[in-house]
């Protein structure tokens, strides 16, 4: 039996680690009047978007959820999105 002979085991797809990006020495502080860092963990509806998906660890999460939440109470985020101000209206049909 020759080397050609023997299937080469392929090896798994290696998914790494994501870590958190408030975290770190240059890592951007938290805080409930930066709208725009806080608007990148609401989603289009206005939910704040869990943890397991940014990648935000559980104290910086808790953290975050009560800046997005003290900005929503200030007035500078909105509670709900509505669909007239996610898209543009269509065109009538003609």
């Amino acid at each position: 039996m020759s080397a050609a002979d023997v299937p080469t085991v392929k090896r798994p797809f290696f998914r790494r680690k994501k870590t958190c990006p408030f975290t770190g020495s240059y890592a951007p502080a938290i805080d409930w009047k930066d709208t725009k860092t806080l608007s990148r963990y609401i989603s289009e509806r206005g939910k704040i978007i869990p943890s397991r998906i940014t990648a935000v660890s559980q104290k910086k999460q808790r953290e975050l959820a009560k800046a997005i939440k003290r900005a929503r109470f200030m007035g500078l985020l909105p509670y709900v999105q509505t669909e007239t101000e996610q898209r543009p209206a269509r065109p009538p049909r003609s």
